[in-house]
């Protein structure tokens, strides 16, 4: 039985995906014309340094340096596995599917970030097209389970609840990482420290309203048994696994424009992504494992799969 539909729209999006993310990472990464930082005064009295180069130009340079190494994991780490993932999707691989739908997840807000959280440029039309083709490609393999024939597929002996706890620890993680700024500024009646010229921090929307909500929400289906807990625990894991690849371009990129990150700021973010990140490998190999061991039991009893 079939458990995840092919979607023929997907030989149109994934192509269109490389192509879009090629030119918006490619010329992110690459383009570094101009005079440099410069001295801007926001609209809230605080003076912060503009990166001044290429199509980042008018963002911050923190930003731009968060932007350049986005840009280079995905790039160099996030097209690799999409390519992957699709290959094996085309083929019919049920982890196949589960690889790509968390590697569009990622995509998905790579899109979002550059669409609604970078200061307008020349790209901003790749960008809305790179998140819309993101989006419905998304959606499509997203709805393309058959979640009865998944849970079918998996056994008994999959440790979903632990799979559960590490969801409600990642969604509250998330929720606790990025609030905390956002309520200290709140209660002392301040901008958030990361929100430079920018009228709101669209990295807390996702993740908080978006991401960690999502978290939780799989963390429940799995410990009630839901399959599409399975679903949504394989592409939030696939998707945090290409975060933590992003979070250590990030800091390289940071590191190399001069950004001075304390040893709190280096803990509390690219350990604590790096250590999610890894538990999210070793917990994704155990469901791969465990779907391709009842597979290869149903093959030896000579059903049709």
């Amino acid at each position: 039985m079939q458990i995840i539909k092919y979607q023929p729209a997907m030989t149109i999006l994934i192509p269109l995906i490389l192509v879009l993310t090629l030119a918006a990472g490619g010329s992110g990464l690459l383009d570094r014309n101009g005079s440099g930082p410069f001295s801007f005064t926001t609209v809230h009295g605080e003076t912060v340094q503009m990166s001044g180069q290429g199509v980042y130009f008018h963002d911050t340079l923190f930003t731009a340096s968060l932007s350049w190494g986005t840009d280079l994991a995905t790039l160099f780490v996030g097209l690799p596995v999409l390519l992957v993932s699709a290959w094996l999707y085309r083929r019919g691989s049920l982890r196949g599917g589960l690889l790509l739908t968390g590697t569009l997840a990622y995509f998905l807000y790579y899109g979002a970030s550059l669409g609604l959280g970078i200061a307008y440029n020349r790209l901003f039309l790749v960008y809305i097209a790179l998140f819309s083709a993101c989006f419905y490609a998304f959606a499509l393999i997203l709805t393309s389970y058959d979640l009865a024939a998944l849970s079918r597929q998996a056994s008994d002996h999959l440790p979903r609840r632990g799979m559960a706890v590490f969801m409600f620890i990642v969604g509250i993680g998330l929720a606790l990482i990025w609030l905390s700024d956002a309520v200290a500024a709140l209660l002392g009646n301040l901008v958030p420290t990361v929100l430079g010229p920018y009228t709101t921090v669209v990295t807390y929307t996702l993740d908080v309203g978006i991401i960690a909500v999502a978290c939780i929400l799989a963390g429940v289906q799995l410990w009630r048994r839901a399959p599409f807990g399975i679903v949504l625990f394989a592409t939030l894991s696939i998707m945090l696994i290409l975060v933590g690849a992003m979070v250590v371009g990030q800091t390289l990129m940071q590191l190399s424009a001069g950004i001075h990150l304390t040893p709190g700021e280096l803990i509390g973010k690219d350990v604590s992504f790096m250590i999610m990140a890894g538990i999210a490998i070793w917990l994704t190999a155990v469901l791969f494992r465990d779907l391709d061991k009842k597979s290869l039991q149903t093959i030896l009893k000579g059903k049709d799969l």
